[in-house]
This record gives structure tokens, C-alpha cells and sequence, in this order.
């Protein structure tokens, strides 16, 4: 460690002082060396943990950098968390009053919400610490105070304080650039292995003052609240908080109690420090304590069941109203005093049972900010506030213990009604309801118990999953279908690019053109995705795309047209249309074919996430004809390639089959078939033809999507450079991120979770919470909504309802003993 000697000298010290607070200050750095080495050491090691148990690449790699910024870092860091500290013993007399700032008014802004999660995570650290030790810091805020004459230090004002501390932590990592979800693990990893024995570091420094002849008189001892009732006696009164006196003040008993406790290490109940907190912010505004006899606990029960049926029986909708501690408090005393004489002693609230009422009501308060503005979930909460009062004051490891069952059912109470019966998507869940409310009517009817609330815990819970179980397979199957129609539109981009190759070469008219655009195109997708660009039948339906085109002979017409009609009806085309779209274009009756070729087998299976082709029914007549030695390609047969034979030329009418073929490979005969004539009569004609391939519904797509995929394909004004960053963020983010998507008409925003993306094209699929399809929408698309505001990135929530509920409670808490440092 380096000298701090002479640091936190100033000319207003004392030269006794001045040697006590330079002291005071080496010793905190060289005691503070081996726990800040064990703290890094452990946040290296968490976060390869971390980065073992992650499944996304992108935070993996995210822990790899931090893990090599800190092994860079580390002596810096250290050097920089001690300087910090030595900064705060240099200002150990300063005035913590702000300077008044003559300069102009910054604008306003908005709060970073990470930087708003960073202090409060810092805030929490600091006033756990603080309650840990508060009658060592009590009595070493005194003895610094004297060195500098000053009031009582507290708080940020103390240097080796746990606020100090947490701040030199924050000065030490911000050249990291460390991720915000590390910083917040480095804090409590910081809080296990550093505030967590900060008692030894107090006692050093209380006994090194001391030994100096510091204020060798002064004790600490905690004025005792009114702790539980016992037996029916005593009286209410008011909470107090923990005071440092000199012993002379002090009863004899008091100082030995207190000199007992001050040396003890273990840790303060987390009721216990939110009664001191509760009693600090009385300190300022308290009132004269109501005079009565304190309530034992069998009355308070008593008095809290009589209210339950009270209000079982008032069914109207002010009775399941989250009430306030005032109300409570009231309505309590009023049964504990119902049915006693007149001039008889009231009965009051203890001071414990008090503190746990408003504690309980607080609590309930902050859930229901939490809370969707829904009738259900609020309800509920209300119905369930005075059955979780009765657990709590009955057992306070309510308090004390996160995994309570109690505290465990009320969180997974809230975010079950939060999220299934009042959530965005504005659909309520009837029997999630109904087993709710039994849920509750259990808990009101029977006696508090940590195995009550455990039973109820694993009902709603099996209940819960199976919900999540039927939304998460909802989900997948809808990102099945998004993903067969993402293959299904790449195919059919990779077919219109072979397909726009060949028009390059030869300009189809008419009924061809018709074909090969709307239909044939088609085809070659669905060989496409089902046997692979390299396979040998989709090699052959490109032959005969070149045939139909006239870029290649055709050896046998009958065969041609036989392929043609199977194409057609392989992506949904009924047999009598393929026929008659295929005799118009060809104009030959399939006669049998004289030689066989080699089988292609055209039933390869498709992709399990495939649109399937639409059924149709099977053609008979040519079909039948030609399946003895050349089957054509249907879905259910294989196809032959034909030998080379010679072409017989087509009549020559004005819809005359395939001129192009004519002009480019000269048939052997011009003379048409004798039948010819007298089947093509029957046919519809061409342009009748052309019109209904053009109003036919393509492969894989409704008709509504059919305008829309137009504009999807037309091409796009480039993204502005916000937009392009929003975009280039949205692809990083793993599945599971949620949206809120803003009304247009202006009612409630709808959350949307992202389920899958497409990182070829972009396109997107937004479901709800019960994975019902929400939104499907492209990459481009959503950051220039972002952009405009229409959408935004909801934060993830890494704690549940209940756990930022006790964050918002305790942070209320402790506003008012943040504002003044100093008393």
C-alpha cells in the first residue's frame, strides 16, 4: 500500500488531531488491502461462473471482457478505492451543505435508468452496512467529532462509513467501463466480502482512539423499544431510536447491556432495522404516544379475525380496497376496544405490533404501484393484506427471510394477477381467477402458518406452470411457422432469381408468362426447399422452365405437358385447371412414352416447419395413361426423364403453344395431331387462362398478405443514423426481450415479447404472454417506430414484483435519514 501520511493533513487541525486522523487513516488502508483482494478475487470468479452457466454468446463474451479489464485494472483499482477513502478523511471537517451555484440552470433530463439502478443499489448496500454497525459507527462518529469539533458524524460525513465506502467502490470501477449488470454483481460481492466484516475494522479505530485518551467515558447503549407484549402488561410506547451517551448519564445496567451488544457481531434483523428506520423518520415529527395498555398477541389476533369476517360480510367494493396504516390502525384499535365498559382502560397498539401494521400497509402499497391498472389484480391484493398481517406479526421471519412462504405466495400471488388476469394483452384467465380467490379464501379462513402458506404456494405454482407450459408451446409453434415461411420466401426468392436470369435472355407474353410468374415460380421454390438447389430434381424443373422458355429443345411435348400438370398441381392447382392451363400452353396429347429414364424420386420429406402444399385431387386421365413407363412428378410419384424424340410442330392459330419453342427448335412434323382441333375447342381460352393464374393465391400466403407483401419487397428509404443504431442494437438482443407497443387510438400501451428473428431478412414475431401471435413485423420497421416512439424497449426486470416493492419501501425509508448527515 502506499503512505497516506500526509493526505488528510489540513491547517485547522490540531497537531494531536491531525496525528490521530492520519493514523486512523493508514490503519483503515492497510486493514481495507485483504478484503478488497478477496473481493475481486470472487468477482473474477463469478463472473466465470456467469459466463459457464449462460446459453447467449454475446453475454458470455461480455464476461470474458469484464473478466480482462479487471485482471488489467486490478492494481489500479485498488489504488483508486484508496485514494477515494483518504479523500474522505481529508474532508473531515468540510460542511456536507452543497456550495450555492451562481451559474446558469442546467436543462432538465431524464433520469438513466441505469444509473438510477446503480445508486439505489449503492444506497441499499450502504444503509445494510450501516445498520449492522450503528452503535460502533455511533460511537466512533462521536469520537472523530471531537478531533475536528463538529456534531456527531454520520453517514457520508464519517469517513470509514459504509456509505463512503460503497462511493469509493463506485470512483474505483467507473474507468472500467464495466456493464451495468457486472457493477451491480461487484456490489455484492463487495457486500459479502467487505461491508460483511467492517465490525473489526470500527473496533480497530474506536480502540486506537480510545487508547489516545478519545472520549474514554463514552458508551453506546440502545434505548429498548416497547419490544412484544408479553402476558397481557405494559404499556404502548413510542419507538425510539439507538442513542450514544456517556456512561454517567446512563443507568449501570443499561451500559453493561449496551457494552454487551456493541461487542457482539451478529446481525441485525431486517425487522429490526426497518423499526429504525421507521423511527428515525419519527424522530423530527413525533407526537405524544396514545396512553392505553399494549395488546397482547392472542388479542391482536383475535382482533384481526373479527375484522376479516367484518369485512367478508361488507361485500362492496370498498371493502377490498388496499387500506392505509392509518386505516388499519384504526380499525384495529376499534375492535380491541369493542364490547369494553365505559370508562374501562383502552387497549393499544404496541409499539412492535405498530411498526409491523405500517410496515405490512407500506408494503402493500408500493405492490400496488407495481400493479397493471386492472380490477383483478388489485382485488386480490386487497383481499390478501390482512391475512399476510397476520402471518407477519405473528412470525417475523416474514421479514427476515426472502424465502419465507409467505412472503414467496404474495409475490407469486402479484405477478399472477399482474400478468395473467390484468395484463396488456386484456385478456383475463377465468380459471387462474377462480383458483386465486379459493387461494385467498384459504388464507383468510385459517390460522397463519408457514405450512398453510407453503401448501397454497405449491398449488398456485403447479397451476402457474402449466400455464407457462401452454404458453411456451403456443409460442413454438408459431415460431415453426414463421420460420417454414422464412425458408419458404428465401426459396422463393432464389427461384424468382433463376427465373429473372432466364427473362433476361428470352421475354415470355401472355399465358406463359402468366405461368411462369405466378405459378411456376412456385414450383421451382417447392423443389427447392424440399430436395436442395444441387438435387437432380430441381435440376430437371429447370430443364423444363428452359424448355417452356425455348431455350432448350424439347425432345417430347406429351412428356412436357405431362410435367407441367404435375408441377401444378403439386402447389395446390386442381387437376382439370393444370390440364387445361398445360394443353393450351402445349397443345399435344400425351401419347405412351416408348423408352423409360431414370427415376427422380420427388417425395423427399419436407421440413417438419414447412408449409405443406395444398391437396388437390389427383389427375386420372393422363396420369393413368402415362404411369407405366413415364410417370410424371406428383406428389406421389416419380418422374422420368424422356428420351430424345422428335418434336411435331403446333397448329398455327392465333393462340399457338409455345412459338418461342417453335422458332428455336423446329418440330419434325407440321401437320398437328388429328385430335388437336377438337380439343382445344374445349379449352378456355388464353387470356382466360392468364387472368386466373394472376388472381391465383400463391404458395404459402393468404390473400390479405398478398398486397402487403408487395410493399414489403418494394424498396425501403435508408435508415437515418438513429435509426440505424436502434437497428444494429435490435439485431444484438436475444429472444425473450419485451416491447411496449403504443395505442394509436390512444388507449393502454401493449407489451409484446420478441420471440424470434430472422437475421437474414429481419422479419420479426412479436407474441403476448400467453404466446398468441401480436405482432409480425421487420427489423427496418421496428427501429424506425422506436425512433418515432411509437414503440419502445421495455428494461429487463431482474427482480419480481415483491423484491422491487421492499426496494421502493426501504428506499422511502431512508430519504429522510439521507437528507441530513449531520444532526
Amino acid at each position: 500500500m502506499a503512505s497516506f501520511g500526509q493526505r488528510p493533513a489540513r491547517q485547522s487541525w490540531s497537531p494531536r488531531a491531525r496525528r490521530l486522523i492520519e493514523e486512523s487513516c493508514a490503519l483503515s488502508a492497510d486493514w481495507l488491502g485483504a478484503p478488497l483482494k478477496r473481493c475481486l478475487d470472487a468477482f473474477d470468479q463469478s463472473l466465470y461462473q456467469q459466463a459457464e452457466r449462460s446459453r447467449n454468446h454475446l453475454e458470455q463474451q461480455r464476461c470474458f471482457d469484464s473478466r480482462a479489464l479487471l485482471d488489467q485494472q486490478r492494481v489500479a483499482f485498488a489504488q483508486r478505492f484508496i485514494e477515494d477513502l483518504s479523500d474522505s478523511f481529508a474532508r473531515l471537517d468540510e460542511s456536507d451543505t452543497p456550495p450555492a451555484d451562481d451559474g446558469p440552470l442546467q436543462p432538465l433530463s431524464l433520469l438513466d435508468r441505469n444509473e438510477h439502478e446503480l445508486n439505489t443499489a449503492l444506497d441499499k448496500l450502504a444503509a445494510r452496512g450501516e445498520g449492522h454497525n450503528s452503535l460502533l459507527l455511533s460511537e466512533l462518529g462521536y469520537r472523530f467529532a471531537v478531533l475536528v469539533a463538529m456534531p456527531p458524524l454520520e453517514g457520508d460525513a464519517l469517513p470509514p462509513s459504509p456509505t463512503n465506502l460503497a462511493r469509493a467502490l463506485r470512483t474505483a470501477s467507473e474507468p472500467m467501463q464495466l456493464p451495468i449488470e457486472h457493477r451491480l454483481l461487484l456490489l455484492q460481492v463487495f457486500e459479502q466480502t467487505v461491508t460483511g466484516t467492517l465490525g473489526k475494522l470500527y473496533e480497530s479505530l474506536n480502540a486506537h482512539l480510545l487508547d489516545d485518551g478519545i472520549l474514554p467515558q463514552l458508551r453506546t447503549f440502545s434505548v429498548a423499544r416497547s419490544g412484544p407484549a408479553h402476558a397481557g402488561s405494559g404499556r404502548a410506547a413510542p419507538a425510539t431510536t439507538d442513542e450514544p451517551v456517556h456512561a454517567s448519564e446512563a443507568p449501570v445496567a443499561t451500559s453493561a447491556t449496551a457494552a454487551t451488544s456493541a461487542t457482539s457481531n451478529e446481525p441485525i434483523a431486517v425487522l429490526e432495522t426497518l423499526r429504525d428506520l421507521l423511527a428515525r423518520g419519527r424522530t423530527h415529527n413525533s407526537s405524544a404516544a396514545a396512553q392505553g395498555r399494549a395488546a397482547t398477541a392472542d388479542e391482536l389476533q383475535v382482533a384481526l379475525d373479527a375484522l376479516q369476517q367484518h369485512l367478508v360480510q361488507v361485500t362492496d367494493k370498498a371493502s377490498r380496497e388496499l387500506r392505509s396504516a392509518q386505516r388499519l390502525r384504526e380499525e384495529l384499535v376499534l375492535q380491541l376496544n369493542t364490547g369494553k365498559p365505559l370508562g374501562a382502560e383502552p387497549t393499544q397498539l404496541s409499539a412492535e405490533q405498530d411498526d409491523t401494521v405500517e410496515l405490512v400497509a407500506m408494503l402493500f402499497e408500493q405492490l400496488g404501484q407495481q400493479l397493471h391498472q386492472g380490477p383483478h389484480a388489485r382485488a386480490l391484493l386487497g383481499d390478501l393484506q390482512l391475512p399476510m398481517l397476520r402471518l407477519a406479526v405473528t412470525d417475523h421471519d416474514f421479514f427476515d427471510q426472502r424465502e419465507h412462504p409467505g412472503r414467496r405466495l404474495l409475490g407469486t400471488v402479484a405477478e399472477a394477477a399482474n400478468d395473467w388476469l390484468d395484463g396488456p394483452d386484456g385478456e383475463t384467465d377465468g380459471p387462474l381467477l377462480a383458483r386465486l380467490e379459493q387461494l385467498v379464501e384459504r388464507a383468510r379462513r385459517e390460522p397463519p402458518s408457514a405450512g398453510l402458506y407453503t401448501t397454497l404456494l405449491a398449488d398456485i405454482e403447479h397451476h402457474l406452470a402449466q400455464l407457462n407450459r401452454k404458453a411456451q408451446t403456443t409460442e413454438r409453434r408459431h415460431i415453426e411457422a414463421m420460420q417454414g415461411r422464412e425458408k419458404l420466401d428465401q426459396a422463393r426468392h432464389r427461384a424468382s432469381e433463376l427465373m429473372s436470369e432466364r427473362f433476361a435472355k428470352t421475354q415470355p407474353r401472355g399465358l406463359l408468362r402468366a405461368l411462369l410468374e405466378r405459378a411456376w415460380s412456385d414450383v421451382l421454390a417447392l423443389t427447392l426447399l424440399r430436395h436442395g438447389e444441387d438435387s437432380e430434381t430441381f435440376a430437371w424443373r429447370l430443364r423444363i422452365t428452359d424448355q417452356l422458355l425455348g431455350q432448350l429443345p424439347v425432345d417430347d411435348p406429351a412428356l412436357l405437358r405431362q410435367e407441367v400438370e404435375a408441377g401444378l398441381q403439386q402447389i395446390g392447382m386442381h387437376a382439370e385447371e393444370a390440364e387445361q392451363v398445360a394443353q393450351r400452353l402445349i397443345g399435344t396429347p400425351v401419347p405412351a412414352p416408348t423408352a423409360a429414364a431414370p427415376q427422380v424420386d420427388a417425395t423427399a420429406p419436407i421440413p417438419s416447419n414447412a408449409p405443406p402444399a395444398p391437396t388437390v385431387a389427383r389427375k386420372t386421365s393422363v396420369t393413368k395413361a402415362a404411369s407405366k413407363k413415364a410417370p410424371a412428378i406428383t406428389s406421389s410419384e416419380t418422374a422420368t426423364v424422356p428420351a430424345a424424340m422428335p418434336t411435331p410442330a403446333p397448329a398455327p392459330e392465333a393462340t399457338a403453344p409455345l412459338p418461342v419453342v417453335q422458332a428455336q427448335a423446329p418440330m419434325a412434323s407440321a401437320i398437328p395431331h388429328p385430335t388437336l382441333a377438337a380439343t382445344t375447342d374445349n379449352l378456355p381460352s388464353a387470356t382466360d387462362l392468364a387472368l386466373r393464374l394472376k388472381q391465383r393465391q400463391r404458395l404459402g400466403e393468404q390473400r390479405s398478405q398478398e398486397g402487403r407483401r408487395g410493399n414489403d419487397t418494394a424498396e425501403q428509404p435508408p435508415l437515418g443514423p438513429q435509426e440505424a443504431r436502434i437497428h444494429n442494437r435490435l439485431r444484438q438482443l436475444p429472444f425473450g426481450s419485451w416491447f411496449e407497443f403504443a395505442d394509436p387510438a390512444g388507449g393502454a400501451p401493449t407489451a409484446l415479447k420478441l420471440a424470434w428473428f430472422s437475421p437474414i431478412s429481419g422479419n420479426s414475431l412479436f407474441v403476448t404472454r400467453r404466446g398468441q401471435r401480436g405482432e409480425e413485423m421487420n427489423l427496418r420497421e421496428l427501429a424506425r417506430a422506436m425512433a418515432s416512439g411509437r414503440v419502445r424497449e421495455m428494461p429487463a426486470q431482474r427482480d419480481g414484483l415483491l423484491d422491487r416493492a421492499w426496494h421502493s419501501l426501504t428506499s422511502n425509508l431512508l430519504r429522510p435519514t439521507r437528507s441530513g448527515a449531520r444532526p
